[in-house]
């Protein structure tokens, strides 16, 4: 009987120091557990360990669903999720992210179901993809609070807007930094101009028409004459990296333009292919500092998104949360802003970002932010702007 005993124990302690051995073998381990994305609701289960930390045991009170880029997309995700990372390790909570199956408000619902099951407290939701999960999310789980970034919740067909109590949603001014884009590249010498946007919703019209109010207002400044600036101005449609994306970047820069405000998710890596398949080519970055993305992005105009999810992580965690509500991050709550430190302008210097930021806080400039109105509504003169459509 104790020699049954014995071979049982072997036999067990055995396949247990192989099976730890495989999941060594098989999982990186430079990320920690509380950052790895649920296998239920991920593509890319092999992202993280997938051993739970001994103080998570209990859920992971703070979740993220990424949209349809990953947590290292030097974009969207990155930027909140580096946020969440901050805050959660500067006060000891534990989080989590979790990746859809598929871009779909099915799939979003699916992930923040095993987001609530796995113990979330707070789910942060970041981009406009989300806005209809969310509007369903917030009746099912009332007892959760939600943060949604750069959205607010609807219906599917748009027809009802609600935010109930336990969901706070930012909304951003992409409008002011996409003039502070526009206004630097013409201060800092360039004539000729591009805004690649991607789907024109609204953040995406919102930064293209700033960026075209700013070029004409640096152009007034500087005393250019009449048509003297000109920008090709297209939305691509999608939000990807895509060869035709990278062919009609690289067609503007062949005919002469110099620099291009890439404004499109993932549209900006075929942009900036182009500029470095070209010479003294530049590129504008946008939501976060994309400088390590290519020598060719000269700036960053950006959403400061860790700041918004910092604050209302903070709010949340001090009981002073209050939801139902949209709050507008803009300059003058330091929720938008280019890049200084990493930007590699000619001419145009930090102090004379410092100044345009305050004239733009201080309401010295007008700029016309509303989606319905068209380009020829600007009063346009030193520029000259070409719309292409494919």
């Amino acid at each position: 009987m104790k020699k049954s005993l014995a071979i049982v124990v072997a036999v067990l302690l055995a396949v247990a120091m192989f099976a730890g051995c495989a999941n060594t073998n098989n999982q990186p381990s430079q990320a920690p557990a509380s950052e790895k994305p649920s296998e239920a609701a991920s593509t890319q289960p092999s992202e993280a360990p997938s051993e739970a930390p001994a103080e998570a045991a209990a859920g992971y009170e703070i979740a993220m669903i990424t949209d349809k880029g990953t947590i290292d997309d030097k974009s969207f995700n990155q930027g909140t999720w580096e946020g969440i990372k901050a805050f959660a390790d500067a006060n000891g909570k534990t989080k989590q992210y979790y990746k859809p199956t598929e871009v779909s408000d099915a799939a979003y619902l699916a992930s923040i179901d095993l987001a609530v099951k796995g113990g979330a407290k707070m789910i942060v939701c970041p981009g406009f993809l989300f806005e209809t999960a969310v509007y369903e999310a917030q009746t099912k789980y009332p007892d959760v609070k939600f943060i949604l970034i750069d959205g607010e919740p609807h219906t599917a067909d748009y027809a009802t807007y609600k935010t109930e109590p336990n969901v706070l949603c930012f909304i951003f001014a992409e409008d002011q930094v996409g003039f502070y884009a526009g206004y630097a590249a013409v201060k800092d010498g360039f004539t000729k101009l591009g805004y690649q946007g991607g789907q024109s919703v609204p953040a995406v019209v919102r930064y293209g028409y700033g960026f075209v109010q700013g070029a004409e207002a640096a152009a007034t400044e500087m005393g250019l004459p009449d048509g003297s600036i000109s920008i090709m101005y297209n939305y691509s449609g999608d939000f990807a990296a895509t060869p035709e994306n990278q062919a009609r970047a690289a067609g503007w820069y062949q005919s002469g333009t110099e620099i291009i405000f890439a404004a499109g998710g993932s549209v900006g890596n075929s942009v900036m292919s182009a500029a470095e398949a070209s010479t003294d080519k530049f590129v504008i970055g946008v939501d976060v500092d994309q400088s390590g993305e290519s020598d060719t992005v000269i700036a960053s105009a950006m959403k400061m998104l860790g700041n918004a999810v910092q604050d209302g992580l903070k709010a949340f965690y001090d009981g002073t949360f209050e939801g139902g509500r949209t709050i507008h991050a803009d300059s003058s709550n330091n929720g938008v802003g280019m890049t200084t430190d990493t930007s590699k302008w000619r001419k145009f210097t930090t102090e004379d970002y410092n100044t345009l930021f305050e004239a733009v806080k201080s309401g010295k400039y007008t700029i016309n932010n509303s989606i319905d109105a068209k380009i020829a509504d600007f009063g346009l003169k030193k520029v000259k702007v070409t719309e292409v459509t494919d």
